[in-house]
């Protein structure tokens, strides 16, 4: 019984891989391929197009550092569980290599796209013995709204960043869009990957807070990694390596982040990260505190309008609030997951006390 059981394993196992390896070459190929005018493109191909080439500066100092991989990027379950309370503790041992990956949601409107990416670290760490916290687990992203016009992939209208608990505009060069509510923080650079044949946006998240804007309003200073999107995921190899790719993974997958998100082992709340002060977090350090990272539906700039987790959940309603755009901006939805639990979300960002990353 024990032999078949692991050879059903090894069966189930192989075939989830030759899926997930046939699901990532289709995307590929719909990159290197052009694309018959009028055909819809798949959301998982629009947000490969339009993922960010993504500077990490690295801190190899201190002990909280591990050598610079506090600072790699990784999934929630690097370590092969969803148990959100031992990531940091698990961090930089034997057996969990921090493969690169991020995640993403894409939600629509009959005139724009909006893709949001999650990009997560294990630990926000701190080699400072006063006046700043660590906290295990930490989430920190960007959202780029996506005019759909006549081309395949739209046109690149605005973004805004989440840096800790507060919140950054930017729009690209000759965008359409200008400062709304909020005065726009910076210009949107693009680069040219050298793993495809786009120009993608390039953001930048500091070492150890890990707060996150538009290059080069963060950059790499001494160590750094430069991470290029792509179908695969790949380690650093150390801490100074400067083409890594990474691969995409979908917030509504059967099974995913969203689907997960009444898990009480990975979260502590609605769009709150469990976490909890075990192991060395705040040891040498003013604190270490519990439950303190965000998913992008529990993301939030208490000084701003929008609710906590609009960013994604209703970005429409942001883009309006953050930019004034061109009439014809839709507000309502014909793709979006987080809808279905707009009334929960609404109601908990009411009555939840804040969290502050």
């Amino acid at each position: 019984m024990r032999d078949r059981s692991s050879r059903t394993r090894r069966t189930w196992v192989a075939r989830v891989l030759t899926a997930a390896g046939a699901a990532g070459a289709l995307v590929a190929a719909q990159l290197a391929a052009p694309v018959p005018a009028g055909a819809a493109i798949s959301r998982a191909a629009l947000a490969l197009r339009w993922a960010p080439i993504h500077y990490q500066d690295v801190d190899a100092t201190g002990s909280h550092a591990l050598g610079g991989q506090s600072d790699y990027i990784a999934k929630v379950d690097f370590d092969g569980d969803l148990n959100g309370r031992n990531n940091w503790d698990r961090t930089g041992q034997a057996g969990t290599a921090l493969a690169a990956h991020a995640y993403y949601s894409v939600v629509e409107t009959s005139t724009h796209w909006y893709i949001t990416y999650l990009f997560f670290h294990p630990r926000d760490w701190t080699d400072h013995p006063f006046f700043e916290t660590e906290h295990e687990n930490d989430g920190e992203g960007v959202l780029f709204a996506i005019e759909r016009d006549s081309s395949t992939y739209g046109v690149l209208r605005g973004a805004v960043t989440v840096a800790n608990s507060d919140f950054y505009s930017y729009t690209p060069a000759g965008s359409t869009w200008t400062s709304g509510r909020e005065s726009i923080d910076g210009t949107l650079q693009f680069q040219a990957s050298p793993h495809d044949t786009f120009q993608h946006p390039v953001t930048a998240q500091e070492a150890q807070g890990h707060g996150l804007k538009a290059y080069p309003q963060y950059a790499i200073n001494g160590d750094g990694l430069i991470y290029y999107p792509s179908t695969v995921a790949e380690t650093p190899s150390n801490g100074n390596d400067r083409d890594v790719r990474y691969r995409l993974i979908d917030i509504f997958d059967a099974g995913g982040l969203w689907a997960q998100r009444a898990n009480a082992s990975l979260f502590a709340g609605l769009g709150t990260f469990a976490g909890d002060t075990s192991g060395d977090c705040g040891t040498g350090t003013f604190s270490c505190s519990a439950n303190s990272a965000n998913a992008p539906w529990g993301w939030d700039d208490g000084n701003d309008l929008p609710a906590r987790g609009e960013l994604a959940s209703d970005p429409a309603k942001v883009s309006a609030e953050y930019f004034t755009t061109p009439a014809g901006l839709a507000r309502t939805y014909s793709y979006n997951p987080y809808a279905g639990a707009a009334a929960a979300l609404a109601k908990a960002a009411r009555t939840a006390p804040p969290v502050v990353d």
